[in-house]
């Protein structure tokens, strides 16, 4: 409980009061005595006044909160929380409210002034960003109640216990089911390149068509219905995906809001949605983490809930990347073909390990390694250079560039593909290689 303006500044009055009389009297001028005998009965009855307000207060009821908090949340999107106050008040009241927001969330309108009206429900709103994943809790709000008489202000912790998720920013993928796959990909700038040859599986028969090569045609079908019948392929629907994240220290990169481990959880959701709706299995196995997780590949639109649920309190660690471990994990655990997406950080020295690694994965499957691309060597390398520090800084990054680089020649060289892209670009870039090999057969 603390004393409040209106108290503050009777208080201040009487004091500037008697200062006055303190002052005259030093003087040695006449003060009449009525004015030294009001002082101090103004002063009483400020003190009985404030005591019996304050006592008031202590006695008042806490009004009741209740918080609409959304289940689910998106990582760096703003969401809504509602808090409904209820309240016994007999006469109009306001209070200040303040909900504690737990740590790693942005809040917005808050706190808040509200005026109570009798026998209403008053309603508040408030925004909230989070800035990391995870299982977050609410604890409780804090309101500061003023006293009948508004010369004393009163914080009071309510408790309210509430919780959410925070998800990886999958609003894109789900928007994306209203309109055709092709479509939302053009909108995301995944082109997809030109067909070669045709697709693995039989689709169904239709009329020959302008176009059509002559193999297509089914000759019995034709002779049955007396006019051109062509087959019709499709894309193999049945292959599986497994991603190969890596958690270690590498990945804590930040980039603007997200980190290159938040980017990259985003780029593999987005192929995972892409390769589901294809028809084809997705499944995830992480290393160098606190703890490694693995899930089976399988198909269905089910399973990108399941990926979510399974990543979205990821965190990465301060271990550096096992890659010979994580390949033997996964060659245990992964016997039928898949296309392995190795998800990392290259850097210069993992040339001879890195290439082991990924040399008995690329054995018994089909290996394509992401690699991440820090933002700010694209500006370090583009900026103007006017003096010695611009020099050394435009020197060291085209050193690290010209290392990064030939690392990805050493390994294309064996027949390894390399993904380069900034973590903006990784999840179209991730989708368009996705569908190129999907379309040329070479999954």
């Amino acid at each position: 409980m603390k004393p409040a303006r209106p108290l503050l500044a009777l208080l201040a009055g009487l004091l500037v009061l008697a200062l006055l009389l303190g002052s005259l009297a030093a003087l040695h001028i006449a003060v009449p005595l009525v004015l030294t005998t009001l002082w101090w009965g103004l002063l009483l009855a400020l003190g009985l006044l404030a005591g019996v307000d304050a006592l008031w207060l202590r006695r008042q009821p806490s009004p009741r909160l209740e918080r609409q908090l959304p289940g689910n949340l998106s990582l760096g999107r703003w969401s809504e929380v509602q808090l409904s106050v209820h309240h016994p008040y007999p006469r109009t009241q306001w209070l200040e409210l303040f909900d504690h927001v737990p740590e790693g969330m942005a809040i917005d309108h808050l706190p808040q002034r509200l005026v109570l009206h009798p026998g209403e429900v008053t309603h508040s709103r408030y925004r909230v960003r989070p800035l990391m994943r995870g299982h977050f809790h609410f604890p409780r709000c804090e309101i500061q109640l003023p006293s009948p008489l508004r010369l004393w202000l009163q914080r009071r912790d309510l408790p309210l216990a509430g919780e959410t998720r925070v998800y990886p920013d999958f609003a894109r993928l789900y928007g994306a089911q209203l309109m055709a796959v092709e479509h939302w990909l053009n909108q995301l700038g995944v082109r997809q390149r030109q067909r070669r040859g045709l697709g693995q599986e039989f689709h169904q028969l239709r009329e020959f068509r302008d176009g059509d090569t002559l193999r297509q045609i089914d000759w019995k079908a034709t002779a049955r219905k007396r006019t051109p019948i062509a087959r019709e392929y499709q894309d193999e629907r049945d292959q599986q995906i497994v991603f190969l994240l890596d958690c270690g220290r590498r990945m804590r990169s930040q980039d603007g809001d997200l980190a290159h481990f938040d980017h990259a959880l985003n780029a593999c959701l987005l192929l995972s949605y892409v390769a589901l709706r294809q028809g084809d299995a997705v499944g995830l196995a992480t290393f160098a983490g606190e703890q490694p997780r693995y899930l089976p590949p399988a198909k269905g639109q089910a399973q990108l809930s399941v990926l979510l649920n399974a990543v979205y309190d990821l965190r990465c660690s301060q271990r550096p990347a096992d890659f010979a471990a994580a390949a033997n994990q996964l060659l245990s655990r992964q016997r039928r073909r898949a296309l392995v997406v190795v998800v990392t950080n290259l850097r210069d020295e993992d040339d001879e390990e890195l290439l082991g690694a990924v040399q008995r994965l690329s054995r018994q499957h089909r290996v394509l390694i992401a690699s991440l691309r820090e933002e700010v060597l694209d500006r370090l390398r583009h900026a103007p250079v006017q003096n010695f520090e611009d020099a050394l800084a435009y020197c060291g990054t085209l050193d690290y560039l010209n290392a990064r680089a030939g690392l990805h020649e050493r390994l294309a060289a064996h027949g390894l593909p390399v993904l380069d892209a900034r973590p903006s670009e990784l999840g179209p870039q991730l989708v368009g290689r996705y569908l190129a090999w999907k379309k040329a057969g070479v999954l």
